[in-house]
């Protein structure tokens, strides 16, 4: 991994640090972005179903513009506000999530990325951007050009 140096120093394997252990460091960091785009889903699943729990208000005023009172109060009665699951609306889902799973897997894998590579993100990454790159071709550059 010692062609990766021209990337900058961000994304240098720190000295000491071996293969095995970026291939797990990134290991780590592809499943807690795994967990990112996860918890991305949730807070589509909690967006989408307060949208529709609105939708429903539009849909018993139209029930009652078409004359149909009983099913207006049935809709308003028993889907309106209604838990998705016992107990719990989806914010409460998305705050178990984030307390019990999201935020303790984010705190370790950083930690861990501290404790064994100085805090440097992407390594593995970095390794395959570097073995990966067409020498002197204008747009494989290793680094963003400078302002």
């Amino acid at each position: 991994m010692e062609n990766d140096r021209e990337l900058g120093e961000a994304h240098q394997v720190p000295h000491g640090v071996d293969e095995k252990t970026v291939r797990a460091l990134g290991a780590l960091s592809k499943a807690l972005e795994t967990t990112e785009r996860a918890r991305g889903h949730l807070y589509g699943f909690h967006q989408l179903t307060g949208t529709a729990d609105f939708e429903l208000d539009y849909a018993v005023g139209l029930l009652r513009e078409a004359g149909h009172e009983e099913q207006a109060v049935q809709v308003e009665r028993e889907l309106v506000g209604r838990n998705v699951i016992p107990g719990c609306w989806t914010f409460q889902i998305v705050e178990a999530y984030n307390s019990t799973y999201y935020r303790p897997f984010a705190e370790m894998e950083r930690q861990i990325v501290e404790d064994l590579a100085e805090g440097r993100d992407h390594l593995l990454e970095a390794h395959f951007k570097t073995i990966r790159r067409t020498p002197d071709h204008p747009d494989h550059t290793a680094t963003p050009p400078a302002p």
